[in-house]
C-alpha cells in the first residue's frame, strides 16, 4: 500500500518501543563508578531515560559544572558500548510492538522515531528488531536539542510532509508528551514505560493507552 502523506505516528524509543531500562542503568551506574562518584539510584536513573545524556546528567548531579556533565556523558557513551561489547546489551521491543508497526505501515501511516538515543544507538537497536525499514524519519538526540524541545517533532514532520494536526507522538515519559504539545500534535502516553501515568495526565497527553491493544485501537479511530 502507497504510504499516506497525512498522518505521522511518531514513537519514542525507550520505554516505549523497547525496554532497556535495565542496559541504561546499568552503563549509568558503570559511568559514576568509574569517575569515583556514588551512583545515583535506579528509580532516579529511569526519570531522565529520554532526555540526551548531557541534560541527564544535568537532572542527575544539578550541582556539578557543565564540563563535568560532558565528561560523564562521553563516559557513559563508552560504557554502553563496552556493554554492548561484551554482549550485555538487550533491549527487547515490547509484546506486540512490531506487529502493530506492521499493521500500521500496511494501514497507511508514515511513522517515525524521536528518541534521546545517539545515531548510532538507534540504528543498532532498529536493525537489531529488522524494524528500520518501517521509519521514514528518525530523529535523535546527536542532532537536535534535548527533549521536551520540538525540534525533533518539526524535523520529523517535514522528512514525513505530514501536517501537526495529523500527527501524534506516542511516549512514555512527560518529555515525550510535552515536547508534541510544544509542535501541535496530538500526544498518546503508555503505561508500560517508565513515567506514571498520573504525570502523563497531568503533562497533558490527549490519550493514555493501557495496552497494545488499546493503543491500536486509538490509531484505528484517529482522525
Amino acid at each position: 500500500m502507497t504510504k499516506s502523506r497525512t498522518r505521522l505516528a511518531i514513537f519514542d524509543c525507550d520505554g516505549t518501543l523497547v525496554d532497556s531500562q535495565a542496559n541504561i542503568c546499568m552503563a549509568m551506574e558503570h559511568t559514576f563508578e568509574g569517575a569515583g562518584r556514588t551512583p545515583p539510584l535506579r528509580q532516579d536513573i529511569r526519570r531522565v531515560v529520554g532526555l540526551s545524556l548531557v541534560e541527564s546528567m544535568r537532572v542527575l548531579l544539578p550541582d556539578a559544572d557543565d564540563k563535568t556533565h560532558d565528561e560523564l556523558a562521553e563516559h557513559y557513551r563508552g560504557a554502553f558500548l563496552n556493554l554492548r561489547n561484551s554482549g550485555l546489551v538487550d533491549e527487547p521491543l515490547y509484546d506486540g510492538m512490531a506487529a502493530l508497526l506492521s499493521e500500521l505501515d500496511e494501514d497507511g501511516w508514515n511513522l517515525g522515531v524521536a528518541t534521546g538515543k545517539s545515531d548510532r544507538g538507534l540504528i543498532r537497536c532498529l536493525d537489531h528488531h529488522a524494524i528500520t525499514g518501517l521509519f521514514v524519519t528518525l530523529q535523535t538526540a546527536d542532532r537536535h536539542p534535548s527533549k521536551p524541545h520540538p525540534s525533533m517533532v518539526y524535523q520529523a514532520l517535514a522528512d514525513a510532509g505530514a501536517d501537526a494536526r495529523n500527527a501524534v507522538v506516542i511516549g512514555d515519559t512527560v518529555y515525550d508528551i510535552h515536547m508534541g504539545r510544544a509542535a501541535g500534535t496530538r500526544t498518546v502516553g503508555v503505561n508500560w514505560g517508565y513515567h506514571r501515568v498520573a504525570e502523563l495526565r497531568e503533562a497533558g497527553a490527549d490519550y493514555i493507552a493501557e495496552s497494545m491493544d488499546d493503543l491500536k485501537a486509538y490509531l484505528k479511530d484517529f482522525a
